[in-house]
């Protein structure tokens, strides 16, 4: 807030893109909203959930309604703790993951403003649905029903790593060719690409796969691992405080998650 030069009373929507859940009731920006202290002011709330992808998904979303004029400014707060769903005794899939929080406020760009998106793609490739789970927290698997299965194990996150590489190595390259299309830009223009910091391998395969320069990538994975939904927001916050680019400068958020889910935005920050 203090870097948007804000106070809470400006913020008329806040809106929770975290990929796990506090609690199953209520949701977490309603939770967000009383840590802050702001019992007292009457704000909207709600969450987006769209797994890794949460914080483009409700950056997208959000950017119509601050457009159309519903809200005025709009805190998306992307924070989660993966740690409590891994199952340390399998490294290669739990050793990535970090926890993390990281926050952003949007609002109608003034007339003599850049910031605009550009073009923005969401895809669910839904043969990949069980590729990346963690089956308990809500009815399907639920302590008081009778399972045939130990209860335990469905509490951590399972990942097909060899399926979900596949499938979504597979579809890549056509759908940032359609999102750079749609944007009107080519890959080479771009000032950065802020990837979802996945894995080192899926960043390293992904600059491969797409002919990404280093010097685009923003690469923060070695510090902060996989932070779930709150990964692109924190890349992109150290992308642009670290000057690897600037106001003004296009770039491009790109990034899969459960679902599986592939989505991409251009974007003038």
């Amino acid at each position: 807030m203090a870097n948007a030069g804000m106070d809470w009373g400006d913020i008329d929507c806040i809106v929770a893109a975290s990929a796990t859940m506090d609690q199953a009731l209520p949701y977490n920006a309603a939770l967000v909203h009383a840590e802050l202290g702001l019992s007292k002011q009457r704000t909207t709330t709600f969450d987006i959930n769209a797994s890794c992808l949460s914080f483009l998904v409700a950056l997208d979303t959000m950017s119509y309604l601050v457009q159309a004029g519903r809200y005025r400014n709009i805190l998306l707060v992307s924070c989660d703790i993966a740690t409590f769903g891994i199952n340390w005794n399998d490294l290669r899939e739990g050793g990535i993951f970090g926890d993390g929080a990281a926050a952003a406020v949007i609002r109608r760009t003034g007339p003599a403003g850049t910031s605009a998106i550009l073009s923005s793609k969401v895809d669910t490739l839904s043969a990949g649905v069980h590729h990346c789970r963690i089956p308990a927290g809500g009815s399907r698997y639920h302590p008081r029903r009778v399972l045939d299965v130990p209860f335990d194990p469905l509490t951590v996150f399972h990942m097909e790593g060899k399926a979900v590489f596949k499938l979504a190595s597979e579809a890549l390259p056509d759908f940032t060719a359609r999102l750079l299309a749609d944007a009107g830009v080519r890959m080479k223009d771009l000032a950065a690409v802020v990837p979802h910091q996945a894995s080192q391998l899926a960043l390293t395969h992904l600059s491969r796969r797409l002919d990404i320069a280093s010097e685009q990538l923003v690469d923060i994975f070695a510090d902060y691992g996989n932070q779930v939904a709150a990964s692109l927001p924190t890349a992109l916050h150290i992308g642009l405080a670290n000057g690897r680019f600037r106001r003004g400068s296009t770039i491009m958020l790109l990034g899969t998650g459960a679902g599986l889910t592939m989505g991409g935005m251009v974007l003038t920050v």
